[in-house]
Formats: structure tokens, C-alpha cells, sequence
């Protein structure tokens, strides 16, 4: 089988050294910089380079740029790809690049699943590609109605064998909520709590807190610039949330409120317990 992959950055360039290094499928590789697919070339990432003529070649293509290149890319291409071949984007939001790739692929007689490997890095490029990034890892898709069981299957034993090993079944507005809350506010707030100038001073004082907490602070901005405003609606709730909730721990701290204080860090404690699946209690080290 021949697979392309459009765009050889972090997850494009591991995708396509998890399928050589498990599978014996052909791989095919574009990017906006040709250095970087002479580069994946070299070091047997891919077979040879894929452009917009081959992409007729390929009965799998994985779009693994911003969303509104990907979509870019769709509509400019669409009619090259492989007719009953099968196109997954690998964009971290789904609402702005679900819709107009399904119509496209219905247009043009191809299958379209939207698809979001649960995987990353804090650092960007194919340079940080590697290809067991996804080992151990979720990958979720996104099919829709009237995609085959078979095709669907297909592509949950291919991820299977680059190292996924939970493979969940969305739509894309259940994949922008959750991912708002998973993924996006857990940056919004990394990016926000460094900010404070005793960061600066932190050496000497700080610990796996400190990392943990400012660990995804070095994002690629321009990237997750766009995946904030695609999913403002549900990532803007959950910060309001947040909000809500750090004023009450404002509130009981700055009032001296010891039990009111002691009552949100138990509920805390009880809910971590219970998302972990954790019956006993256990007290969080610092």
C-alpha cells in the first residue's frame, strides 16, 4: 500500500517513521520546505518524495499541517486524489476541518476521516519527529455516516500498529469539547502562569510542581494561535471555569476561611481520585 503524508513536521515526520519502522507500506512525503524532505529521504523516513501529480498514487494520504492549510491544501487537490482512496487529516480541532473535507471528499469520490493522534512534544519540526511518539498513545477518530465499518477497522489496525493502543471513536463536536478541556486550557494556563516575574527567581526553589506546570509554556505560538480561535467556543467556557473556580480559592485564602479553604482542596482531592479511578485516597507531593 502507498501512503502520502503532506506536511513532515513533528507529527507528519513521526507518522511517516512509525510506518517504516512497523509496517512495509511505500511512504510518500511532501512539505513546504524541500530541505526537510530531503532530510526524511536521507534518513529512510520516506521512499521518495510525494507531489500533487502522485497524490492520485496513494491509497492513504495522512494532512498533517495547520487546519486552515489542510483545508487549503483539500480543496486545491481535490481532485487529485485517489478516487475510493481514503484521506485523514491529523489537525488538533475538528469542527473548522471536518465539514468542508467531508464535502470535498464527497465531491470527489474519495473517503474522509477526520483523525487527532493523542501524542506531542513541546518542541516543533521534523528534527523532533520520532518514530515511537506514538507508542502507548490514543489516537482519535472521526468518522462519518455512511463510512464503512471495514475502512474504519482498517485504520484502527494501522494505528495499532505504529503504537497506539486506545483507539476512540468521536464526532467532532464531542472532539473540540473534550479537547478544550484535555489539551488546550492545560497550554492556556502553562503559557499564563509563567508569566509571573517570580519566575525568574525560581532556581533553587522548584520541583516537579514547577515543571509539570510550565512543561507545554514552549508551544509553538503560531500553531496554537490558530487552534484556540478554531475552538474559541469551548475553550473559552472552560477558562471561564477556571476562572470561576480560582476565585473561590482566592476568595477563601484571602478571607483566611480555613474551612472553606480545607472543603475545595478535599473536593479537589476526592474529584482527582475519582477521574484516575483511584479508590483509596493518596495526599499530592509537591
Amino acid at each position: 500500500m502507498k501512503i502520502g503524508i503532506v506536511g513532515l513536521g513533528l507529527i507528519g515526520g513521526s507518522m511517516a517513521k512509525a510506518l517504516k519502522m512497523h509496517t512495509e507500506h511505500t511512504v510518500l512525503g511532501m512539505d513546504l520546505i524541500p530541505s526537510v524532505v530531503y532530510k526524511a529521504y536521507l534518513l529512510e523516513a520516506i521512499d521518495k518524495a510525494l507531489t500533487p501529480e502522485t497524490l492520485q498514487d496513494c491509497d492513504i494520504v495522512f494532512l498533517s499541517m495547520y487546519p486552515q492549510d489542510t483545508v487549503d491544501f483539500a480543496r486545491e487537490n481535490a481532485a487529485k486524489f485517489k478516487k475510493g482512496g481514503l484521506v485523514l487529516d491529523l489537525c488538533g480541532v475538528k469542527g473548522a476541518v471536518c465539514a468542508p473535507l467531508r464535502a470535498i471528499a464527497a465531491e470527489q469520490g474519495f473517503t474522509y476521516i477526520g483523525a487527532h493522534p493523542m501524542a506531542g512534544r513541546e518542541f516543533s519540526g521534523f528534527s523532533h519527529s520520532s518514530g515511537t511518539l506514538f507508542e502507548g498513545a490514543s489516537m482519535v477518530l472521526v468518522p462519518f455516516h455512511g463510512t464503512r465499518i471495514e475502512t474504519v477497522h482498517a485504520v484502527k489496525v494501522l494505528c495499532k500498529q505504529i503504537g497506539f493502543t486506545c483507539i476512540q471513536i468521536s464526532t467532532p463536536e464531542e472532539h473540540d469539547r473534550m479537547i478544550a478541556f484535555t489539551s488546550q486550557l492545560a497550554h492556556v494556563v502553562s503559557s499564563a502562569y509563567i508569566k509571573s516575574p517570580t519566575a525568574l527567581e525560581h532556581i533553587g526553589f522548584s520541583a516537579g510542581s514547577f515543571k509539570d506546570m510550565t512543561r507545554v509554556a514552549k508551544l509553538n505560538e503560531a500553531m496554537w494561535t490558530e487552534l484556540f480561535l478554531a475552538n474559541s467556543d469551548c475553550l473559552c467556557r472552560e477558562i471561564e471555569l477556571l476562572i470561576h473556580h480560582l476565585q473561590e480559592y482566592n476568595q477563601a485564602i484571602c478571607d483566611g476561611d480555613r474551612d472553606r479553604l480545607f472543603g475545595l482542596l478535599k473536593n479537589g482531592r476526592e474529584l482527582k481520585a475519582v477521574v484516575d479511578g483511584v479508590d483509596e485516597e493518596g495526599m499530592a507531593e509537591s
